[in-house]
């Protein structure tokens, strides 16, 4: 994206969210952030907005390149859309990828990882205009990725994670060129250290069975019935059919 530079707007607010200075390293963030957020999380009885801000700040302070963006044009350079935005993760998601997971044990949060439902699938199948006529039944060969038995979908052994140092946890990575005097190009790409999934896993640690991968690989054979005076093109549908995604 081209563009010219945007004017400067306020550069402090997410320090003082943190209660840091602009000096401050990113182990002082992360101590900033890790104390407050303990302090401040909903289960705990803290105050929604004030969680959701540290996330805010935290999210993009801990990025280098939304960070710099930040000190140099302030906070409407981001809502703007340079540096791939600002505050557009869950704060939720942000504490667990921070923590590995939940940090007040199986009491704290309801909000860990779970089941969802995977995108839809669609396979064609070619039956003959004498199998719409009269019905038949045919058999339907696939493969789905389904959630690791053995580690639940958690991808490790001992079911924890690290956020990934090379994105912080966003699953996204920018880079920034400067091509001339208030000209910039913006390009923003999935991680490739963790895979667009913001987390990764010790290679001690990882699941044997799905490498890490939290899914495996399912060949199932469906039968699928099709009745007389079925239409060209009609769908047939299987619920829980299709691949299972872990969020």
């Amino acid at each position: 994206m081209f563009g010219r530079a945007p004017k400067k707007s306020d550069s402090t607010r997410y320090y003082e969210i943190l209660g840091v200075s602009k000096n401050a390293s990113p182990d002082d963030l992360k101590k900033a952030y890790k104390k407050a957020a303990i302090k401040n999380h909903p289960d705990k009885g803290g105050d929604p907005e004030k969680f959701k801000e540290l996330a805010q700040a935290y999210e993009v302070l801990s990025d280098p390149e939304k960070r710099e963006i930040y000190d140099t044009y302030g906070e409407d350079a981001l809502k703007e859309g340079m540096g791939g935005g600002g505050g557009g993760h869950d704060p939720f998601d942000i504490f667990s990828s921070f923590f590995g997971g939940s940090p007040f044990g199986s009491g704290g949060s309801s909000r860990g990882r779970r089941q969802r439902r995977g995108e839809d699938v669609v396979h064609p199948l070619k039956v003959s205009l004498e199998d719409l006529y009269l019905g038949t039944s045919k058999k339907l060969s696939l493969s789905r990725n389904v959630l690791c038995s053995k580690c639940n979908g958690k991808g490790s052994k001992s079911g924890a994670s690290m956020t990934c140092a090379g994105c912080q946890g966003t699953g996204m990575k920018v880079s920034i060129r400067h091509l001339g005097p208030s000209m910039i190009q913006q390009m923003q790409h999935p991680c490739n250290e963790c895979k667009g999934t913001g987390e990764t896993i010790n290679d001690r640690d990882r699941c044997q069975q799905c490498k890490g991968e939290k899914v495996v690989q399912e060949k199932k054979v469906l039968e699928v019935v099709v009745e007389k005076g079925m239409q060209n093109g009609q769908k047939i549908t299987f619920p829980g059919e299709a691949d299972e995604a872990v969020c």
